[in-house]
């Protein structure tokens, strides 16, 4: 199937025109002091035609039900866990937007832009992220994280999206409560509608 354009988007952001969309997988979320566990995850990349995409995610626990005897149950194998109460709860959430900026800095390769992503979560932290888009990959590293007096302590990130067979991956390291720069969270994620983009 052949990529088609959003219609009505900024060309300032075509680089990134493979992003819009709503995307749903599954992944994985530890770090020192968080135990490794599964999560869902909803992404919407959307655009009003200004030169910037916004972005929000929410990402759910997954919770496995009380009787092990459901997870025998084909539907469980066919459609994952399900609970009585529905959904896992929320881990987190954020939303911000999506840009490229106009300047290309020096040593940026011809088939690559700059690109910068402004981010802001409930748990009390905004972050800007540059870095470079180019051949379904983008490559982020935190240029500025700042938090309330009761954000958790995170001071430094990367991210890492790619375009791999038609879905979203994504990785994120971070720098927190003391640790050195290390793996966070990553999913994978399929196109919520396979006819977008």
């Amino acid at each position: 199937m052949a990529f088609v354009l959003p219609e009505g988007l900024a060309p300032e952001v075509y680089p990134l025109a493979w992003l819009v969309g709503t995307w749903t997988g599954e992944g994985v979320v530890g770090y020192p002091g968080i135990e490794e566990t599964a999560f869902t995850q909803e992404v919407v990349i959307d655009h009003d035609g200004g030169p910037y995409l916004s972005y929000t995610s929410t990402i759910r626990l997954v919770v496995a039900p009380d009787d092990a005897a459901a997870l025998d149950d084909d539907a469980a194998l066919r459609d994952g866990p399900a609970t009585s109460d529905g959904p896992g709860p929320v881990w987190s959430t954020e939303s911000g937007y999506w840009r490229v900026p106009p300047e290309r800095p020096d040593g940026l390769g011809a088939d690559q832009h700059p690109v910068e992503l402004l981010v802001s979560d409930p748990s009390g932290h905004v972050a800007v992220y540059v870095g470079e888009v180019g051949k379904g990959r983008i490559d982020l590293a935190s240029d500025l994280i700042a938090r309330t007096a009761t954000g958790a302590e995170v001071t430094a990130g990367k991210r890492l999206y790619g375009l791999v067979q038609g879905d979203l991956m994504w990785a994120h390291d971070i720098a927190a409560f003391g640790q050195p720069m290390q793996s966070y969270a990553s999913a994978r994620l399929s196109r919520a509608d396979a006819s977008e983009g």
